[in-house]
């Protein structure tokens, strides 16, 4: 092996000690999802799929999955909605309370999600929205949607306003220059944005837990009320789905747009 190759040789090791690092927590919660004991074991002590079956027949899983599901899709729907015409507005525009517009919105990422949470509980209650699913995407609205505006600031050029204008020339409406010139240069920055709004609203714990009730519960609340009673192989069973569930989306993804499309990265052909 010449001098050259053993830095790169070095890198693959670590890069592949790495993943198997990361990798290992999503082993040992699909293997103890699998074993037939009545408590959580790694190795697993034999193989079923008992708590799986055990899952699908408590209808609050489901149903704690359906609302997540819905919640984080109709959140970061809005969030996308809201933002790329703000992202528009910041880069493009000079105003007064620009700088302040653009902080307000990115507040989100520092402040606490418990605070944000018992705030809209609070604000909630004056209007009767607390505890019902339009307080939950209200909320989880405002905790996603720093993550749209920031990938689309960074994929906004001066290069684009060009492309409108040449658009606007050639006798294209402003809504068919939105369409068919600003959104397609917008994608990688409004893709990696709304997976990054997915994941975070189906994860929040601190804000959901404010705005829960026993009938309308997110996953993350309900396994976090779980395990303050019982650790049984069903939790491992519900985050094995997840797991499950999670690898399907990416590959969907991954045949539907392509997940090498990436702000300054053009897809492969």
């Amino acid at each position: 092996m010449s001098t050259a190759m053993i830095p790169r040789t070095l890198m693959r090791v670590v890069s592949w000690l790495t993943l198997a690092y990361l990798l290992l927590p999503l082993v040992v919660i699909v293997g103890s999802s699998l074993t037939r004991s009545e408590f959580l074991a790694f190795p697993p002590q034999g193989l079923t799929l008992r708590w799986y079956a055990s899952m699908l027949h408590d209808g609050s899983y489901i149903d704690a999955f359906t609302t997540s599901t819905l919640l984080a899709l109709a959140a970061t729907a809005l969030a996308l909605v809201l933002t790329i015409p703000t992202a528009l507005a910041i880069s493009r525009y000079t105003f007064p309370g620009r700088a302040l517009l653009s902080a307000l919105l990115m507040a989100p990422l520092i402040l606490p999600h418990i605070v944000l949470g018992a705030a809209l509980l609070q604000f909630g209650g004056y209007f009767g929205l607390t505890r019902s699913f339009l307080s939950l995407l209200i909320g989880h609205t405002v905790i996603v949607a720093p993550f749209v505006l920031r990938s689309v600031l960074a994929v906004i050029t001066p290069e684009q306003r060009a492309l409108e204008e040449a658009s606007a020339d050639l006798g294209a409406d402003p809504w068919t220059t939105f369409l068919l010139v600003v959104l397609p240069d917008l994608r990688p920055g409004i893709v990696v944005g709304a997976i990054f709004a997915f994941i975070s609203s189906w994860i929040n714990v601190e804000l959901s837990i404010f705005n829960t009730t026993a009938s309308l519960n997110t996953i993350p609340v309900k396994l976090f009320n779980y395990v303050q009673y019982t650790i049984d192989p069903t939790i491992a069973a519900v985050s094995g789905a997840t797991i499950v569930a999670s690898i399907a989306i990416i590959a969907l993804l991954e045949l539907t747009i392509g997940l090498d499309i990436l702000p300054g990265r053009k897809p492969s052909n």
